[in-house]
């Protein structure tokens, strides 16, 4: 708790000084010394194991990165940085608990994402038939990639809490076709994010909708080899997309108990997810009675 308090006590000072600025012709070089400071803040949280101490924090942080977007809203960097701290910290601690919430927070998150890929040359990306969607994807490449992976990510997690709408699901395709064209890029990607995302997608959705389990299990395998076994939210991943619909409850149980015995920082840049991936684990084992 005394982090979070000196978290914020050094996040707002720095606000509240670089406010006055805003106005005035060297704005953008204010910007970027402050989004050098968040920089430093998000490596250091990334290697924190208090959950509570990022829970509380991290509301702060997200209001910076508002504030610095709004500041210079064309800027492809703080448009992803701001999607990727709205996407993780609804993933991490509100979506399972306030879906409504989650909701909101992955909107921000996707609207940021969009409007990164739009500076990256992806012209409205909501918009029009999937032909030409298709067309535009072919025009970015592997200095693309970040911004691909992450927009298909955050636009993945808000259809994920609006399956009841069908203008949501119908953006889907989408987002299929952005992490198709990572992949295909680059497999290994944020330790073998797209095959993790792709696993996911097969896992999740019904058959008849294009649901296929033996193509998920393929593509969390390798995810899991790809990341070295380390990366551990991607076991909690397989355990509820593939193993949990595959009514497989000895694997489901084999493979969150084998994210518990593994240590949250064997790589000190993942301890944060990778303690999110013990508490998700131990809740999941807790309730497997009831998946099965």
């Amino acid at each position: 708790m005394r982090f979070c308090r000196n978290l914020i006590g050094i996040l707002l000072p720095a606000l509240l000084f670089f406010l006055p600025t805003a106005c005035l012709p060297h704005k953008k070089l204010t910007v970027v010394s402050a989004a050098t400071l968040l920089e430093e803040v998000a490596q250091a949280s990334y290697r924190q194991s208090d959950l509570r101490v990022i829970r509380e924090g991290m509301p702060a942080y997200l209001l910076l990165m508002d504030g610095m977007v709004e500041a210079w809203p064309d800027n492809e960097r703080l448009l992803i940085g701001a999607a990727q701290g709205y996407s993780s910290y609804a993933s991490a601690f509100v979506d399972d608990e306030d879906q409504d919430y989650g909701r909101a927070l992955y909107a921000r998150a996707k609207d940021y994402a969009l409007r990164a890929l739009e500076q990256r040359g992806l012209k409205r990306p909501r918009d029009g038939n999937l032909d030409v969607f298709t067309a535009a994807l072919s025009d970015l490449g592997k200095k693309d990639i970040a911004y691909m992976f992450w927009a298909a990510a955050c636009w993945g997690n808000w259809i994920g809490l609006n399956l009841g709408s069908m203008e949501a699901l119908a953006e889907l395709p989408r987002v299929e076709l952005l992490m198709k064209k990572v992949l295909e890029l680059d497999e290994g990607f944020y330790y073998g994010g797209p095959h993790l995302f792709m696993g996911i997608l097969y896992g999740s959705r019904p058959k008849i909708a294009g649901g296929d389990l033996a193509k998920a299990r393929a593509h969390f395998l390798k995810a899991i080899e790809l990341g070295q076994g380390k990366f551990l939210m991607a076991n909690i991943y397989y355990a509820a997309n593939y193993a949990r619909p595959a009514f497989d409850k000895a694997l489901f149980i084999s493979i969150l108990q084998k994210t518990l015995k593994t240590p949250a920082d064997e790589i000190p840049e993942l301890t944060l997810l990778n303690t999110v991936a013990h508490h998700k684990a131990q809740k999941m084992l807790d309730q497997a009675e009831e998946y099965f």
